[in-house]
C-alpha cells in the first residue's frame, strides 16, 4: 500500500486518529465566532444548522452563506481576532503529546479552512503543530480582490459533495485496508459538519449535548460520548492497551441510553 495516497500509515501506526477542529480540538468554534461576530450573526447561522440536521439545504450552501456574510473584514484581520479568542479544550494537548509518544496520527478533517486551522493550531500548540495533517477546503481571494482587503477572500471546497468537504473520502480507504495492513480507527466530532464521517470509523466519539449526538441517535449511529479530551484520551489507550475494544465501548453507551437514559464515558457514569 503506498504511503503517499495514506500518509497517515508511514510510520505503520496500530492506531488512528480523525478528528473534526472547531468545537471538537476547540472550546469555540471558529467559523460561528466569525459569523456571529463579523457576519450575520448567531440566529441566522444557527437556524442554518437546523436546516442542515433536518436535510432541509446542503451544509456547503449554509457555510458558503455564513462566510459570505463576512464581508467588511480581511482574511488577517479574521486569523487575529480568531487567535485572540479561540481556546483549546484544555486537555487536548495532553492527547497530543500521548499521540506523539504512542506513534497514533492525528488526523485533522475539517469542513473549515486548512490556513484558520493552521494558523490556530501553531498559536496554541507551537511548532508541533505541524505533525498533525490537515485535510479541508482553502482560502482564496475573490475577482479582482486580496484576501488583505475586506470581503476580498473566499472558500475554496475540497470537494463537489454537499458537504463541501466530504471527511469519508479521507477515512474510507483506510477502512478499506485488508485486515491485516489496517490500524483501527477512532473519530471525534461535534456536529453537522461530521455527518459524513460519521460510520466510517470503528468508534465514534460525540460530543455531549450537540447535534452530532441528536444525529446519532436518530440514524443508529453507534458513538460514545465524550466532554473534553480527558475522557477521549482515557477511552483510546484503553484501546491501546487492550484493555477494552471499540465494539464495547460502543455498546456501553448504547446499552445506558436504551436502558438507563444515562451516557457512558471512560471516566465513569454520568446522568444526562
Amino acid at each position: 500500500m503506498a504511503t503517499d495516497a495514506l500518509p497517515a500509515l508511514r510510520t505503520n501506526p496500530k492506531l488512528i486518529f480523525f478528528t473534526d477542529f472547531d468545537g471538537t480540538i476547540t472550546l469555540r468554534d471558529s467559523n460561528d465566532f466569525m459569523t456571529d461576530n463579523l457576519g450575520y450573526g448567531h440566529e441566522l447561522r444557527r437556524q442554518a444548522n437546523v436546516d442542515v440536521l433536518e436535510n432541509r439545504i446542503t451544509f456547503r450552501q449554509a457555510f458558503q452563506e455564513m462566510l459570505d456574510s463576512v464581508k467588511n473584514t480581511s482574511f488577517p484581520d479574521c486569523i487575529k481576532q480568531l487567535c485572540e479568542n479561540i481556546k483549546l479544550d484544555p486537555y487536548f494537548k495532553d492527547f497530543f503529546y500521548w499521540a506523539i509518544e504512542n506513534n497514533v496520527p492525528v488526523v485533522v478533517l475539517s469542513s473549515g479552512m486548512v490556513d484558520v486551522i493552521r494558523a490556530l493550531l501553531v498559536h496554541l500548540i507551537g511548532p508541533d503543530a505541524h505533525k498533525m495533517q490537515i485535510v479541508g477546503n482553502e482560502v482564496v481571494d475573490r475577482p479582482g480582490k486580496s484576501r488583505d482587503q475586506p470581503g476580498g477572500w473566499t472558500i475554496q471546497f475540497h470537494d463537489e459533495s454537499g458537504f463541501g468537504h466530504d471527511k469519508s473520502l479521507t477515512i474510507r480507504p483506510y477502512a478499506q485496508l485488508p485486515e491485516a495492513q489496517r490500524p483501527t480507527l477512532l473519530y471525534a466530532g461535534d456536529g453537522v459538519s461530521d455527518l459524513s464521517a460519521a460510520r466510517e470509523t470503528d468508534l465514534l466519539f460525540a460530543k455531549k449535548g450537540q447535534d452530532l449526538v441528536t444525529y446519532c441517535e436518530r440514524e443508529g449511529v453507534p458513538y460514545t460520548v465524550f466532554e473534553d479530551w480527558e475522557s477521549i484520551l482515557a477511552t483510546t489507550k484503553d484501546i491501546y492497551e487492550g484493555k477494552t475494544d471499540v465494539k464495547k465501548v460502543a455498546a456501553q453507551q448504547a446499552e445506558a441510553v436504551q436502558n438507563e437514559g444515562i451516557e457512558i464515558r471512560a471516566d465513569g457514569i454520568k446522568p444526562k
